[in-house]
């Protein structure tokens, strides 16, 4: 890769823990982690190699095959932009955010 062809990706892949014991649930995990590469092919198929590694951990139990990138316009820096998706509905803004971002089963800050 030459320096001049390479940048900075965001990619987000998600995950399953599986349920545990008297739970009637799985846990989803979605992680964003940063690669350098020429392409967003390059960066998916690195974040994904990992992605499969860090599921063989065994917590989560399983890389679910999802991955988004995003190909920041700088170096990662204090208050650099590393990760954005643009999703078209027809939710009303509290319906939005209730469907894909506070359904009240969030674990945040872990």
């Amino acid at each position: 890769m030459a320096d001049q062809d390479v940048a900075w990706y965001a990619v987000r892949c998600v995950f399953r823990s599986g349920r545990t014991a008297g739970a009637d649930f799985a846990a989803y995990e979605e992680r964003i982690t940063l690669w350098r590469a020429d392409s967003f092919e390059g960066a998916i198929e690195r974040a994904e190699a990992e992605a499969i590694e860090y599921a063989s951990l065994g917590a989560p139990d399983e890389y679910l095959g999802l991955a988004q990138a995003y190909r920041l316009a700088d170096a990662p820096g204090d208050g650099a932009e590393i990760f954005s998706l643009i999703r078209d509905s027809e939710l009303a803004p509290r319906a939005y955010l209730d469907r894909f971002f506070d359904t009240g089963s969030e674990r945040q800050g872990s």
